[in-house]
């Protein structure tokens, strides 16, 4: 199943993608799946990103050759770091790209979305917890990254984590495709299966220290290959068996004057 979040006059609304349609749902898809009769064509349809979380948990250098591109070991355990939830885009949105920075990186990754309030969960029972999965966009102000000493600001930007187009709820997390492109010409080309610490130690670790609620988002580390975006560019992130997230690139609009 494919759930989407949906413009509609009346406010955004998730819905189900079934046989190029889009079955609108009655509330949301965490207490189970009630279908309407409003249905519209996928292609008449804006896409929003397909949850706003009450906060998203990403991990660094959680793929060998992304640590060594990077200068950095790989880490004892998963290093978490948090991003706002005002930093979430949907497909076609503008990466705006801030005047504080001089270098702005892309990083596709694989997104976990969780389904229902977690807490101290086993290895082995933390897949249980996952809603689904969806494409995400971990951009990253690289300047101010090195320069800060810690991340906060550099992964945070308002538009700093695009995600979309859906959430899949059938995809098996072990050995996904993992690219993105920018104007076409390929940046990354990594798998899941090279994660060093996979989806269920992933939501183990963060349901540890931090309550896991219905729609918080688990970013599980980008593959090698991350590199600058610049004003005009497209960036596509695509993760197998999930599609593709597509979104612009654009200077940051300039503060208003009073």
């Amino acid at each position: 199943m494919r759930v989407v979040r949906v413009a509609r006059p009346d406010g955004p609304a998730f819905g189900v993608v079934r046989d190029g349609m889009v079955v609108l749902l009655d509330g949301h898809p965490f207490s189970g799946v009630t279908l309407t009769d409003r249905v519209a064509p996928l292609a008449d349809v804006r896409l929003l990103a397909p949850i706003l979380p009450s906060k998203i948990l990403g991990v660094g250098r959680n793929y060998a050759d992304h640590a060594a591109e990077m200068g950095g070991d790989v880490p004892s355990e998963p290093l978490v770091f948090s991003k706002p939830a005002t930093a979430v885009i949907g497909p076609g949105d503008a990466i705006r790209l801030p005047a504080l920075s001089r270098e702005v990186h892309h990083e596709a990754e694989l997104a976990v979305v969780i389904g229902r309030l977690t807490r101290r969960v086993a290895v082995q029972d933390a897949l249980d917890a996952v809603l689904g999965y969806t494409c995400a966009n971990d951009v990253t102000a690289r300047d101010l990254q090195a320069s800060d000493g810690q991340w906060t600001r550099a992964k945070g930007f308002d538009t700093f984590c695009p995600l979309g187009p859906w959430i899949d709820t059938d995809v098996d997390p072990a050995a996904l495709a993992v690219r993105c492109t920018v104007n076409g010409e390929l940046r990354q080309d990594g798998t899941t299966a090279d994660l060093i610490y996979d989806v269920a130690q992933l939501v183990a670790f963060c349901a540890a220290f931090a309550t896991l609620l219905p729609g918080d988002v688990l970013l599980t580390g980008t593959p090698a290959g991350v590199g600058p975006i610049v004003d005009g560019d497209t960036v596509t992130v695509a993760v197998e068996g999930i599609g593709e997230l597509s979104n612009p690139a654009a200077a940051e609009l300039p503060m208003p004057r009073r």
